[in-house]
Protein backbone atom coordinates (compact mmCIF):
# COMPACT_ATOMS: atom_id res chain seq x y z
CA UNK A 1 0.00 0.00 0.00
CA UNK A 2 1.01 3.60 -0.57
CA UNK A 3 0.18 6.74 1.33
CA UNK A 4 0.05 10.07 -0.45
CA UNK A 5 -0.43 13.52 0.99
CA UNK A 6 -1.87 16.03 -1.47
CA UNK A 7 -1.52 19.70 -0.57
CA UNK A 8 -2.77 22.75 -2.42
CA UNK A 9 0.01 25.30 -2.95
CA UNK A 10 3.62 25.24 -1.88
CA UNK A 11 4.88 25.47 1.70
CA UNK A 12 6.39 28.93 2.03
CA UNK A 13 8.32 28.83 5.29
CA UNK A 14 11.74 27.14 5.24
CA UNK A 15 11.45 25.91 8.83
CA UNK A 16 8.20 24.11 8.01
CA UNK A 17 9.73 22.58 4.88
CA UNK A 18 12.65 21.31 6.97
CA UNK A 19 10.27 19.69 9.46
CA UNK A 20 8.11 18.17 6.75
CA UNK A 21 11.19 16.79 4.98
CA UNK A 22 12.43 15.29 8.26
CA UNK A 23 9.21 13.31 8.80
CA UNK A 24 8.92 12.32 5.12
CA UNK A 25 12.42 10.80 5.34
CA UNK A 26 11.43 8.93 8.50
CA UNK A 27 8.14 7.70 6.99
CA UNK A 28 9.90 6.08 4.07
CA UNK A 29 11.29 3.47 6.49
CA UNK A 30 7.72 2.25 7.10
CA UNK A 31 5.70 2.77 3.93
CA UNK A 32 5.78 4.09 0.39
CA UNK A 33 4.96 7.78 0.95
CA UNK A 34 4.53 10.63 -1.51
CA UNK A 35 4.11 14.34 -0.76
CA UNK A 36 2.37 15.90 -3.77
CA UNK A 37 1.99 19.64 -4.23
CA UNK A 38 -0.95 20.75 -6.33
CA UNK A 39 -0.13 24.18 -7.76
CA UNK A 40 -2.29 27.13 -6.80
CA UNK A 41 -5.05 27.83 -9.32
CA UNK A 42 -3.89 30.45 -11.81
CA UNK A 43 -5.83 33.66 -11.28
CA UNK A 44 -7.34 32.17 -8.14
CA UNK A 45 -7.45 35.49 -6.32
CA UNK A 46 -9.91 36.76 -8.97
CA UNK A 47 -12.30 33.82 -8.56
CA UNK A 48 -15.23 33.51 -6.18
CA UNK A 49 -14.69 31.18 -3.25
CA UNK A 50 -17.03 28.61 -4.79
CA UNK A 51 -15.29 28.70 -8.19
CA UNK A 52 -11.84 28.48 -6.55
CA UNK A 53 -12.89 25.39 -4.56
CA UNK A 54 -14.29 23.83 -7.74
CA UNK A 55 -11.05 24.43 -9.67
CA UNK A 56 -8.91 23.11 -6.78
CA UNK A 57 -11.28 20.14 -6.56
CA UNK A 58 -10.68 19.24 -10.21
CA UNK A 59 -6.93 19.28 -9.60
CA UNK A 60 -7.28 17.14 -6.46
CA UNK A 61 -9.55 14.56 -8.09
CA UNK A 62 -7.21 14.27 -11.08
CA UNK A 63 -4.64 12.77 -8.67
CA UNK A 64 -7.01 10.07 -7.36
CA UNK A 65 -7.22 6.68 -9.07
CA UNK A 66 -9.78 3.91 -8.86
CA UNK A 67 -9.02 1.86 -5.76
CA UNK A 68 -7.58 4.82 -3.85
CA UNK A 69 -9.22 5.86 -0.59
CA UNK A 70 -9.58 9.63 -0.35
CA UNK A 71 -9.34 11.00 3.20
CA UNK A 72 -9.79 14.71 3.81
CA UNK A 73 -8.19 16.67 6.60
CA UNK A 74 -11.21 18.74 7.55
CA UNK A 75 -12.26 20.70 10.61
CA UNK A 76 -15.55 18.75 10.68
CA UNK A 77 -13.80 15.39 10.51
CA UNK A 78 -13.42 12.71 13.16
CA UNK A 79 -11.12 13.48 16.08
CA UNK A 80 -8.51 10.89 17.06
CA UNK A 81 -5.92 10.50 19.74
CA UNK A 82 -2.54 9.53 18.29
CA UNK A 83 -3.10 5.92 19.33
CA UNK A 84 -6.59 5.89 17.77
CA UNK A 85 -5.17 7.36 14.57
CA UNK A 86 -2.57 4.57 14.42
CA UNK A 87 -5.43 2.07 14.72
CA UNK A 88 -7.25 3.85 11.88
CA UNK A 89 -4.14 3.57 9.70
CA UNK A 90 -3.66 -0.11 10.60
CA UNK A 91 -7.29 -0.87 9.75
CA UNK A 92 -6.95 0.89 6.38
CA UNK A 93 -3.76 -1.06 5.64
CA UNK A 94 -5.55 -4.31 6.48
CA UNK A 95 -8.50 -3.40 4.21
CA UNK A 96 -6.49 -3.96 1.05
CA UNK A 97 -6.68 -0.39 -0.24
CA UNK A 98 -4.16 0.34 -2.99
CA UNK A 99 -3.45 3.81 -1.64
CA UNK A 100 -4.58 6.17 1.06
CA UNK A 101 -4.76 9.70 -0.29
CA UNK A 102 -4.85 12.31 2.46
CA UNK A 103 -5.68 15.83 1.29
CA UNK A 104 -5.02 19.23 2.84
CA UNK A 105 -7.14 21.60 0.78
CA UNK A 106 -6.85 25.27 0.10
CA UNK A 107 -7.79 28.10 2.43
CA UNK A 108 -11.53 27.73 1.77
CA UNK A 109 -11.81 23.96 2.06
CA UNK A 110 -13.07 21.49 -0.51
CA UNK A 111 -15.57 21.44 -3.35
CA UNK A 112 -18.75 19.38 -3.08
CA UNK A 113 -17.30 16.94 -5.62
CA UNK A 114 -14.28 16.27 -3.42
CA UNK A 115 -16.49 15.76 -0.35
CA UNK A 116 -18.61 13.28 -2.35
CA UNK A 117 -15.56 11.21 -3.35
CA UNK A 118 -14.05 11.18 0.14
CA UNK A 119 -14.12 7.94 2.09
CA UNK A 120 -13.36 9.66 5.41
CA UNK A 121 -12.74 13.04 7.00
CA UNK A 122 -10.40 13.51 9.92
CA UNK A 123 -9.63 16.53 12.07
CA UNK A 124 -6.30 17.25 13.71
CA UNK A 125 -7.80 19.59 16.28
CA UNK A 126 -10.81 21.69 17.15
CA UNK A 127 -8.47 24.63 16.79
CA UNK A 128 -7.77 26.20 13.40
CA UNK A 129 -4.22 26.00 12.02
CA UNK A 130 -2.81 27.43 8.83
CA UNK A 131 -2.84 24.95 5.96
CA UNK A 132 0.95 25.28 5.93
CA UNK A 133 1.26 24.16 9.56
CA UNK A 134 -1.16 21.28 9.08
CA UNK A 135 1.33 19.76 6.63
CA UNK A 136 3.99 19.55 9.32
CA UNK A 137 1.58 18.40 12.04
CA UNK A 138 0.09 15.70 9.83
CA UNK A 139 3.41 14.25 8.61
CA UNK A 140 4.56 14.06 12.25
CA UNK A 141 1.33 12.35 13.30
CA UNK A 142 1.58 9.87 10.45
CA UNK A 143 5.16 9.07 11.50
CA UNK A 144 3.97 8.73 15.11
CA UNK A 145 1.21 6.34 14.00
CA UNK A 146 3.74 4.03 12.36
CA UNK A 147 5.98 4.02 15.43
CA UNK A 148 2.94 3.03 17.50
CA UNK A 149 2.00 0.29 15.02
CA UNK A 150 5.58 -1.05 15.15
CA UNK A 151 5.75 -0.81 18.96
CA UNK A 152 8.65 1.65 18.91
CA UNK A 153 9.38 4.07 21.73
CA UNK A 154 8.63 7.40 20.03
CA UNK A 155 5.12 7.80 21.49
CA UNK A 156 4.50 8.03 25.24
CA UNK A 157 1.03 7.58 26.74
Amino acid sequence: MKIKLLVVGKTEEDFMNEGIDKYIARLKHYISFEFIIIPDVKGGSKLTTLKLKEEEGKLILAKVSTGDQLILLDEKGKDFTSREFSGFIQKKMNSGAQALIFVIGGAFGFSDEVYEKAKDKISLSKMTFSHQMVRLFFTEQLYRAFTIIKGEKYHHD
